[in-house]
């Protein structure tokens, strides 16, 4: 029968074929590589190579079905050609087995494992060019594509699978994680950070971030009045809480800048600075970050009163503290950790009791727990379970701590180092 046709057809529509077969397998491997974000981003640019790709994508059965089609009628017709060409060189016995073993070999490097590998490493070389042709050739292929897919998907139904559009790629957070990290080069090391900290807003809560009611500088209405005008003209804040008798009794909030309207008078009075106070704006200490940072917008204010929930002051936070969780600290903090933390020449650190716990694991990399107490102080407390009378040794994790000195039932220093980490133990 093969020499019916000619010798040269023949080995010419097998490379073609084998051709085809190499196209059809690059084309289902970039279709399913492509980077789908940056992908949707160009089709959102308006780049009509990528809205092609998009709206195949767009029903992956009927993609899948017309390159499968394509790819076995080639594969197929390629086999039976390599067996007329086989048979009349090595007859009808042994030409079909040299046929099969032969064309495995051809179509395996040729039609499968080159064109697909390039395709994984360059989908977007294959998958552009590629989209020309399976367009119009799944509306060619419709009929067949449609039975094939009714058929295939009733059987995916039956394993419990009822959607089968493509549809739209969510991340977690984790995963958005992951991508920023996977990022590399591509997005600055700083840009990097300050992204993966707004994906940590949602974790931190107001009570983490604010200014402890100790360190709160506020004007108490039951001061003389020399001492109230005193502390407006030497304050380094720009907003300071103004309260009678106790915290807890808030008034409002006074801007300095409005301070000069009452300064300039000839007589000064308690009912002048309350007047230019501001309503105080409380939150409740468990607020997320994400969540007041726009309840903050929405407001239009830069400070809030924390409190718990029996209503008692906790602290104060602003928006430039949530902004610092966000870009890293850009402002100049009166009680810096500069104040707080000091490097000894032995490499540990003397740290005050009244430090953040995320300040310190921020500043020197550590991982102290921070879903309980606060401070230093409050974190050596839970361990002990008990005050100490005096010097005192504990572990925290792979931090040492030395209690170093205790003042008002408050520790006030303590020496820690940080151990090298033991690596797990293989079973």
């Amino acid at each position: 029968m093969s020499d019916d046709f000619p010798l040269g057809l023949l080995f010419g529509l097998l490379f073609l074929l084998i051709c085809l077969s190499g196209f059809f397998s690059s084309s289902e491997t970039s279709m399913m590589s492509i980077n789908r974000y940056r992908l949707s981003h160009q089709a959102n640019s308006g780049e009509s190579r990528a809205q092609r790709v998009m709206r195949l994508l767009a029903r992956p059965d009927r993609l899948i079905g017309v390159i499968l089609i394509g790819n076995n009628l080639v594969n197929n017709l390629a086999a039976a050609i390599a067996t007329l060409i086989a048979v009349h060189y090595f007859g009808d016995v042994s030409g079909p087995a040299i046929a099969t073993l032969a064309l495995t070999i051809v179509v395996l490097i040729f039609g499968e494992v080159t064109p697909k590998t390039y395709a994984a490493v360059k989908p977007e070389n294959i998958a552009y060019p590629a989209s020309i042709v399976l367009e119009p050739l799944l509306k060619l292929l419709y009929p067949l594509v449609w039975l094939v897919n009714v058929i295939s998907n009733g059987l995916l139904r039956l394993l419990g699978v009822k959607n089968i559009d493509g549809g739209a790629d969510n991340l977690t957070r984790d995963e958005l994680r992951t991508v920023v990290h996977e990022a590399g080069a591509l997005i600055p090391r700083r840009h990097q950070a300050m992204l993966l900290s707004i994906l940590d807003l949602e974790n931190v809560t107001v009570n983490d971030i604010m200014v402890p009611r100790h360190e709160v500088m506020g004007l108490d209405l039951d001061d003389d009045l020399e001492e109230i005008l005193t502390r407006i003209r030497t304050s380094q804040h720009t907003r300071v809480p103004v309260y009678k008798g106790d915290i807890n009794n808030v008034i409002g909030m006074l801007h300095l800048r409005n301070a000069a309207r009452f300064l300039s008078r000839d007589e000064v009075t308690k009912a002048a600075i309350v007047q230019e106070a501001r309503d105080p704006y409380f939150i409740p200490e468990s607020t997320p970050l994400h969540t007041q940072l726009l309840n903050f917008q929405k407001q239009k204010r830069r400070i809030g009163i924390v409190v718990d929930e029996y209503g008692d002051v906790e602290g104060l936070v602003t928006l430039e503290d949530i902004l610092e969780e966000i870009v890293g600290e850009f402002t100049t903090d009166v009680a810096g950790l500069d104040q707080e933390i000091h490097l000894q020449d032995d490499g540990s650190h003397v740290i005050d009791g009244t430090a953040n716990i995320r300040d310190i694991n921020k500043a020197l990399g550590w991982q102290l727990p921070t879903d309980g107490p606060k401070t230093l102080n409050g974190l050596i407390l839970e361990h002990l379970e008990s005050f100490p009378d005096g010097a005192a040794c504990l572990q925290v994790g792979n931090v040492r701590m030395e209690i170093l000195e205790v003042r008002d039932n408050l520790i006030t220093a303590a020496r820690c180092w940080a151990l090298p980490r033991r690596p797990a133990r293989q079973r």
